[in-house]
């Protein structure tokens, strides 16, 4: 090396970088100690200083180019650059090269949020940026339009590297995060997704540590509190809706709360359970209510069926009951008056009205009696009365007995 002056010839062990002359002893001619920039033990001297300088300079030259003043050699007067000139040339190189570390790119659905010296500076679009480099400033590259999703109860395919979408079947079950209680105290198994956006990106990278860590956590407790509130029954059937909705406004609102720059666009029930260890027995039960059901149902379609009916032939009844005694009294009002007024004809003419009274009576029983006239002249015949009220039919009797005479009979 340039630096290297002595060598195994001069007594020495070994070459030494800083060309210290003697031996590997540390120890200056005539056994005297030497310190490491080979002056006494208070220090080098402004000589040795010197000749340092000298050698490193000599290093980078040999480190150049020969056409720019390197080589090994002494150095021809005039020609290349001098020492200044050399270090002003590697000084440029180094700052273009660490100026050149500063140009980024921003994707478009990212934002470059710039730091200077760990603060929050400015906000980049997306496109061809540029930062002064490190240490200075910073980059982070966020993806502000991107909808992330976080699993929880369980671990799909896609979540764990193993699968290429996220409509794959979940594989793993997380029992810690997906086992719950219910309202009635039953243990429900649910698999949610939480899907979420950055809506503020300097809230989101500083004002919560760990912003993903957070929303999986609150998720988790608002889904606990709303299921806790909710019985097993519907939580398994018609109120999978309003729970995804009441989680996503709780979220939301403890998101908010703690200024974390994140929006929740969609709460997704993947699976609602029993516990897969009573899963049959709870089925079973569900069997047995539904059997339930089943049978109400009839029972209480038959009595909507009877129940009316029977009403209603109770109100024909006393229907047909209230027109029969409306009827009769005022039939016998009708009477009642019909003798009232004969009564008050009777007293004004006894004569007169007796013989009314004796024709209408007889015109009403002879009206309602049949008469059968037999002419005596008449040979052979036996009249027959029919007892029932009937026309009565002639019939000829024997004619050893003939009839001594005839008439007529009622």
């Amino acid at each position: 090396m340039p630096w290297n002056n002595s060598g195994p010839g001069d007594g020495s062990d070994g070459p030494s970088p800083w060309g210290t002359p003697g031996g590997g002893n540390g120890k200056r001619p005539g056994g005297r100690p030497q310190g490491p920039w080979g002056g006494g033990p208070r220090g080098p001297s402004p000589r040795d200083i010197e000749e340092l300088i000298a050698r490193l300079q000599g290093f980078l030259r040999g480190l150049l180019p020969p056409g720019f003043g390197g080589g090994r050699g002494p150095r021809a007067p005039g020609r290349g650059f001098g020492g200044g000139r050399a270090a002003l040339l590697i000084l440029i190189v180094v700052v273009a090269l660490w100026g050149s570390t500063g140009f980024y790119r921003v994707e478009p659905d990212e934002l470059g949020v710039v730091l200077r010296f760990g603060a929050y500076n400015r906000t980049a679009p997306p496109g061809l940026n540029w930062h002064f480099p490190w240490p200075v400033e910073s980059v982070m590259l966020p993806a502000v339009t991107r909808i992330n999703r976080i699993e929880i109860g369980y671990r799909s395919a896609a979540e764990t590297g193993r699968g290429e979408n996220n409509s794959q079947v979940p594989i793993t079950n997380v029992p810690a995060e997906s086992l719950m209680l219910t309202g009635d105290e039953n243990i429900i198994d649910i698999h949610f997704t939480v899907f979420w956006r950055i809506s503020n990106v300097t809230d989101f990278l500083f004002k919560t540590r760990n912003p993903v860590y957070t929303v999986k956590s609150v998720a988790e407790s608002v889904m606990r509190e709303v299921i806790g509130s909710t019985p097993i029954q519907p939580a398994l059937t018609n109120a999978r809706a309003k729970i995804e909705e009441s989680v996503k406004s709780g979220v939301q609102a403890v998101m908010d709360n703690y200024g974390s720059g994140v929006e929740v666009t969609q709460i997704q029930l993947q699976k609602v359970d029993p516990p897969a260890a009573v899963i049959e027995s709870f089925r079973d039960v569900q069997r047995a209510n539904t059997d339930a059901d089943t049978m109400r149902n009839q029972a209480e379609g038959y009595h909507n069926d009877i129940v009316p009916r029977a009403r209603g032939n109770a109100a024909a009844i006393v229907a047909e009951a209230n027109g029969a005694r409306q009827a009769s009294v005022a039939t016998a009002t009708g009477q009642s008056q019909r003798f009232l007024s004969v009564l008050k004809a009777y007293d004004a003419a006894k004569d007169v009205t007796m013989q009314r009274l004796y024709l209408e009576t007889m015109q009403e029983i002879l009206s309602k009696t049949p008469t059968v006239i037999l002419d005596k002249s008449l040979q052979g015949l036996l009249p027959l009365l029919p007892l029932n009220g009937g026309s009565p039919a002639l019939a000829s009797p024997p004619a050893s007995n003939p009839p001594a005479s005839g008439g007529a009979t009622r």
